[in-house]
């Protein structure tokens, strides 16, 4: 601070004085001052429960500390004392409103006895109140697309439009394949068209052979409406259908609508049994009628977004337009840092948004019915259980990092003695696996109302067909949710499969999954890291065992450098624990021509053969994995495999006579050799044991040479292991398999 910049202001709440101070201007706004040279406090904040206000202000405005304040008054009984240690014990603000700011005073811990002190920061008014609640009940945002993402919808004209353009590529397509498979998809748009016309024409529906009729379902009384609405629905909730009339007055404006499996799943969780985990919102390029009606249909007893909130949180942007969570939250009801989105699309959103969103396939049921239970996990589940991780290393942060450096820092501190908030983009880490690049292949026709949720929804003109290609994703394991603040999934990877992404996705991968199989919670916890080129700093707990740490210049690269670590370690735990609980028998003319890569079975007494010969690493591979990072380690290892699987050579056990040697009476000796090399001698109690004392030491002198990692032959694998007996294997397919537990 500039002494010379120094002034003395009157503060005031309301029209109360309350007494002078000195104000001293940050380095980074020399030039502030209050208006008129006073400080004029207006409201105070709500009162936290459980965060103070530097930490919500530092989440919601990073760095804005705009100056000190010193009051001049030390008696206990001044009125600036008074709100002083108001604001203290209640974890509140002083703040004012300067147009379309706030500034907060925040009440600092200082070494100065009975000096009543404050840090000014500032803040988009209605920010910080919006922002207190959720930080307080540990809660985020989430933004949903709907069209193509959590539905498809179509009219009369919209399936007449693609029945016509799909008849027309079925009459000039030569390929019998490819008129098979459009022929079927034809009769889906066909049998969803005529189920559409009967309840347009008699508000019924024949389905397998029951005739059902429509139930008028109460819409609720949004402003501007002057009487009540009831629209006629049918829903055939066990096939995911729902029908539904956007204007009851107008039979043309009837929609078939079709619901993406597991949305339910999805709902459950955001609710979470009445306790809040994320507030939602939604951003359309549909028309505002349609998108309030089907979001009812979503949302039918508005456990999501409360009936009031719906004209505020159901934002529609104009067709052509991109979409930006500034925009979502015009009314400053949320920060973008503090909010995901799930969307079917990427290049739709504004660029600094893009870290922020979970892409999705396009929902298609009617080209690819079957992509939807394709997978072991469907898609919203997988969704549910990014946003469950999102959460969790979010508040772990926030709680484990941020809050506790706000409650060491006092007034005399430097502003940059602050650290960086959390923000949902870091974990869902788009910045290196691409996760968000959609690319939807061979869509000849986009399912619902509109191509990319076009302006028009009923009677508009054809829709363009988009030659899309279709995402692929690699899905983690299940989360196991709980009501906890802390994580609740287990794993929390879904990239698009890319050989140029390995490394990253198989070391983080794999680590979880070993974590999984063995029931113990795999945690990445950051920590305060000194370094000014590197950033961040990440350790691995396994369960609650440290078991690697990372640093990098982005939260990224440590992660990626801590899970490489941890996997290190955690082999060359395993090298001491496979030497104490496997006994070796003698391998002779050993073939691995079938081995393709797997542990073949074993007994307790009996080490696989193949698993014994392999584990010896080739001299080109030695030094390898920790001299490059990214794909260049990656693939180093890879490529010492096949040199490996070359080589095949055996370990040759020779017993040596009882009187040729000095051991003791009852022992027995072994001499091994290696392609006519001896490399040294076992002695032990029996011959099997001999042959363990020996493999015991040349694990232990192996595992420096293999980087704590174990490789095993064929497919290109990457094997690793941990001390509590599991091997895991992942290849270059991007696979991840368990292979054997002891």
């Amino acid at each position: 601070m500039a002494p010379a910049r120094t002034k003395t202001v009157a503060i005031f709440h309301g029209d109360v004085p309350l007494g002078e101070a000195e104000v001293f201007p940050s380095t980074k706004s020399p030039n502030f001052q209050f208006p008129s040279n006073e400080i004029r406090i207006t409201q105070l904040s709500p009162p936290s429960e459980r965060c103070p206000p530097l930490s919500v202000l530092q989440t919601i405005s990073p760095f804005s500390v705009r100056c000190k304040i010193l009051a001049k008054s030390v008696s206990s009984d001044s009125p600036i004392y008074r709100l002083y240690i108001s604001c203290f014990q209640d974890f509140k603000t002083a703040f004012m409103v300067i147009g379309d700011e706030e500034l907060h005073l925040v009440a600092m811990p200082t070494k100065l006895e009975k000096f009543p002190c404050f840090w000014c920061c500032s803040a988009r008014a209605g920010l910080y109140n919006s922002c207190l609640g959720m930080l307080n009940l540990r809660c985020l945002s989430i933004v949903f697309d709907l069209d193509e993402t959590l539905i498809v919808a179509n009219s009369m004209k919209s399936f007449e439009n693609r029945i016509e353009t799909l008849s027309r590529r079925i009459d000039a397509e030569g390929d019998p394949v490819k008129v098979s498979g459009m022929s079927a998809e034809l009769k889906r748009y066909l049998e969803d068209k005529e189920m559409l016309r009967q309840y347009a024409e008699s508000d019924t529906v024949l389905d397998n052979g029951r005739l059902i009729s429509v139930q008028n379902e109460q819409v609720p009384l949004l402003p501007g409406c002057m009487e009540p609405i009831k629209r006629p629905v049918i829903r055939l909730l066990e096939r995911n259908i729902v029908l539904t009339r956007v204007n009851p007055e107008i039979r043309d404006t009837s929609v078939f609508v079709r619901l993406r499996p597991a949305w339910e799943d999805l709902r459950s969780y955001l609710t979470a049994k009445g306790r809040k985990r994320f507030e939602v919102f939604v951003c359309t390029m549909a028309e505002r009628d349609y998108a309030l009606e089907i979001w009812r249909l979503l949302d039918p007893e508005y456990h999501l977004i409360n009936s009031k909130q719906l004209l505020d949180r159901i934002v529609c942007v104009k067709s052509g337009s991109r979409k930006s969570l500034q925009h979502v939250f015009r009314d400053a009801n949320c920060h973008p840092k503090l909010a995901m989105v799930i969307d079917d699309r990427l290049d739709v959103w504004d660029d600094r948004d893009q870290p922020r969103v979970h892409v999705v396939p396009a929902f298609a049921p009617y080209y690819a019915p079957q992509a939807e239970m394709a997978n072991s996990v469907p898609i919203l589940c997988v969704a549910r259980n990014v946003a469950c991780n999102v959460r969790g290393g979010f508040f772990k942060e926030f709680d484990e990092i941020l809050l506790k450096r706000v409650f060491e820092l006092c007034y005399e501190n430097e502003i940059p003695d602050l650290l960086c908030a959390p923000d949902v983009g870091d974990y869902l880490m788009s910045e290196e696996t691409g996760s968000g690049i959609n690319i939807n292949r061979d869509l000849p026709i986009t399912d619902g109302m509109n191509g990319s949720e076009v302006k028009h929804k009923f009677h508009g003109p054809a829709y363009p067909i988009a030659e899309q290609p279709i995402q692929r994703q690699t899905q983690a394991p299940q989360c196991v949710l709980s009501d906890n603040d802390g994580p609740t999934c287990r794993s929390s990877v879904n990239r698009t499969e890319s050989l140029q992404l390995l490394p990253s996705f198989l070391l983080i991968a794999v680590l979880q999954e070993i974590g999984r199989r063995c029931d113990s919670k795999v945690e990445f916890r950051s920590v305060a890291e000194s370094s000014k080129d590197l950033h961040f700093t990440i350790e691995v707990l396994f369960s609650t065992e440290k078991i690697g740490i990372g640093m990098g210049r982005t939260r990224n690269e440590a992660q990626l450098q801590a899970a490489e670590n941890a996997l290190r370690n955690l082999a060359s735990g395993y090298l001491s624990f496979i030497a104490l609980n496997v006994e070796v028998v003698s391998t002779e003319n050993i073939s691995l021509e079938n081995v393709n890569g797997f542990l073949e079975d074993y007994t307790d007494t009996t080490l696989d053969k193949s698993f014994k010969n392999e584990l010896q690493p080739s001299s080109s591979l030695t030094g390898q994995l920790g001299q490059s990072d990214g794909s260049e380690r990656l693939l180093s290892a890879l490529s010492g495999i096949n040199d490996l699987c070359i080589e095949r050579k055996n370990l040759i056990f020779q017993e040596v006579p009882l009187a040729s040697t000095s051991i003791n009476k009852g022992e027995f000796c072994f001499l091994v050799e290696l392609a006519g090399e001896v490399l040294g001698r076992g002695v032990g109690s029996s011959k099997d044991r001999a042959k363990l004392q020996f493999t015991a030491k040349q694990y232990k002198s192996r595992s420096e040479h293999i980087s704590g990692i174990l490789l095993i032959n064929s497919t290109a694998s990457l094997i690793v292991a941990t001390g509590g007996g599991f091997i895991a294997r992942a290849d270059s397919r991007n696979s991840l398999m368990l292979l054997k537990r002891r």
